[in-house]
């Protein structure tokens, strides 16, 4: 079932999957028997493997619980398929009928062995709410049961499914590799590892983003642990890599529908195994993998953490994404009635006959003398009343012209003004961010971009795609001001840190300095698009408005620096406004 592809969590994944780093001789099903401690070498491997299988003979033995289609829990999810049903713990496709979604659930008896750190697992991974893993929704102890709710992603796709279609193009591999080791850069930060990065636990979406899916939670239910989990999980990528690129799996056992390499050969490089692979990508994917004495065809430094190989794929020249190919029409063919033998009636020899004559079409009867002059005695009286229309129309907008100047005339004289005046520098009083969708970048950044100060700033955070914000992922970042009380707005200039193509900035005239308020309650007053560092906005219909947001939906993409990874971002550095 293609649902069940794409939103359960890996945990079963049976067939003799072997995860990268985890080469006991000893597996289960999925190539790491549970209790396992998974680590970059055979002899440390064998030696955790020993201990923890010892451990986990003297565990008590919990049987998964007996549920079935239709059982509910905690009266809200609704359970609808066994998707995973294996050493203790079942994993269902579910329906959360309070928000009416489907939702993906992980169940255990509350006295399994794995039970308390599957639970720890859960809630630390909860917390990180990186829109790059699939999100732990609820995790919950009840009833002698232990279970954890996540998201189910029905327009998703396994990338074993892609991979088993056709290798990735280069693009595509560059943005997996970047995504996905800057996902996992955040996710060690705050202490969390995957330790079970697999074809099968990562998910493209359809807009190109790649969604990581087991956060910590994986390795729980399988009590599987590293002591370097930043080398394991960076293995794991290189090895993701090197799939996307050769549709070839980095080891000696099939794996995850892929055929492994030949054997007594060693880690063959990328650009090796298969031609026409980008020779940058292929030097990175064996960065990456650097295990056992492999080491990279340029002889660089491997890397050891995400954080590392993320840094390297933004050293990288950025691969585009390959030029539209457009089909040619397919060529005239002219008709048989073109080819005058339409309507003709066959002869006896197949052949057509002769053509059939053509009716002649009778001539309009010629216009007597009298509907002529007729015809040009209208035109000329339609004529000459245009004519006097037009003079006295010039003739009415001279005369207010000269009363225009009159009084401009006179105006000048009394108090020797301009009839126009300049715009006014219009004060900002306080500010607030604006973030409706209730997921902030950086409150208190916010006075830096009023303070008359051009080298402070607002900075947004690093988006993957772009440079056009999607409805997926983030709508718009924004700042609303309070101009003190009601004044007449006609533009603003806003200075940006970055660049590039492309900035999208618009002017709404808010109803108060709520940071939440939809942004619908707003009138929309102007926008502009730039490429520079500067953005000039122009009100055409000048309005009276106390509280102004400046909304940007769309920031050019921009390198690694000392405050976020490289990606689609901007920073506002100063803002002002005219009346």
């Amino acid at each position: 079932m293609a649902d069940r592809s794409t939103a359960a969590v890996d945990v079963a994944n049976t067939g003799g999957d072997k995860p990268p780093t985890a080469k006991a001789d000893e597996a289960t099903t999925d190539g790491v028997k549970a209790g396992d401690t998974v680590g970059t070498h055979k002899d440390d491997a064998r030696a955790d493997t020993a201990q923890t299988q010892d451990e986990h003979a003297s565990a008590p033995d919990a049987q998964p619980p007996e549920l079935h289609s239709g059982h509910k829990l905690a009266r809200r999810y609704r359970l609808e398929e066994c998707v995973t049903r294996l050493d203790g713990f079942s994993s269902w496709r579910a329906v959360d009928e309070k928000l009416r979604r489907a939702v993906g659930v992980h169940l255990l008896p509350a006295d399994h062995p794995r039970a308390r750190p599957v639970l720890a697992a859960a809630r630390s991974a909860a917390l990180l709410g990186d829109p790059r893993f699939v999100q732990v929704l609820d995790a919950v102890e009840e009833n002698d049961l232990v279970y954890v709710v996540h998201e189910w992603l029905p327009d998703a796709t396994e990338l074993t499914a892609i991979l088993a279609a056709a290798p990735l193009e280069p693009h595509d591999a560059y943005q997996l590799v970047s995504q996905v080791s800057q996902a996992m850069t955040a996710a060690h930060r705050e202490g969390l590892a995957h330790l079970r990065l697999t074809p099968s636990s990562v998910l493209r979406t359809d807009s190109g983003q790649y969604r990581i899916r087991g956060l910590a939670v994986m390795a729980a239910l399988r009590g599987m642990s590293s002591e370097q989990p930043q080398r394991c999980d960076t293995e794991a990528i290189g090895a993701l890599l090197y799939a996307s690129l050769t549709q070839r799996w980095p080891y000696e056992s099939d794996a995850y529908g892929l055929s492994g390499l030949p054997k007594d050969v060693g880690l063959i490089a990328p650009d090796q195994v298969r031609a026409g692979v980008h020779r940058g990508l292929s030097e990175l994917t064996m960065r990456a993998l650097v295990n056992d004495g492999a080491t990279a065809s340029r002889q660089e430094q491997p890397c050891a953490t995400p954080e590392e190989l993320s840094k390297a794929v933004s050293a990288m020249p950025r691969i585009r994404p390959p030029e539209p190919t457009f089909t040619a029409p397919p060529s005239y063919q002219r008709t048989t009635y073109q080819q005058g033998s339409y309507g003709q009636p066959p002869s006896r020899n197949g052949h057509p006959g002769p053509a059939r004559p053509i009716p002649a079409v009778p001539l309009p009867p010629p216009q007597s003398r009298t509907i002529r002059a007729l015809k040009w005695t209208v035109s000329a009286l339609l004529i000459a009343a245009l004519g006097l229309g037009s003079w006295q129309l010039a003739d009415t907008l001279l005369q207010d012209e000269g009363h225009t100047e009159k009084s401009d005339d006179s105006g000048a004289g009394s108090g020797g003004g301009s009839g126009k005046s300049a715009p006014q520098p219009l004060k900002i009083t306080n500010a607030a961010e604006y973030y409706p969708d209730g997921q902030p970048q950086h409150l208190n950044q916010v006075p830096f971009t009023y303070d008359g100060d051009p080298s402070t700033e607002w900075r947004s955070k690093s988006y993957q795609d772009g440079p056009d914000l999607k409805p997926s992922f983030k709508r718009g970042v924004g700042i609303v001001y309070d101009l003190g009380s009601k004044r007449k707005l006609s533009g603003g200039s806003i200075g940006l840190h970055f660049s590039g193509d492309h900035t999208t900035l618009s002017l709404y005239a808010a109803d108060s300095l709520s940071s939440t308020t939809p942004l619908a309650t707003a009138n929309k007053l102007a926008t502009t698009e730039t490429t520079t560092t500067t953005a000039k906005l122009t009100v055409k219909d000048p309005a009276k408005t106390r509280y102004v947001v400046v909304w940007i939906t769309a920031m050019p993409q921009s390198p690694i620096d000392e405050f976020s990874s490289a990606g689609f971002k901007q920073a506002i550095t100063d803002v002002k406004f005219t009346g």
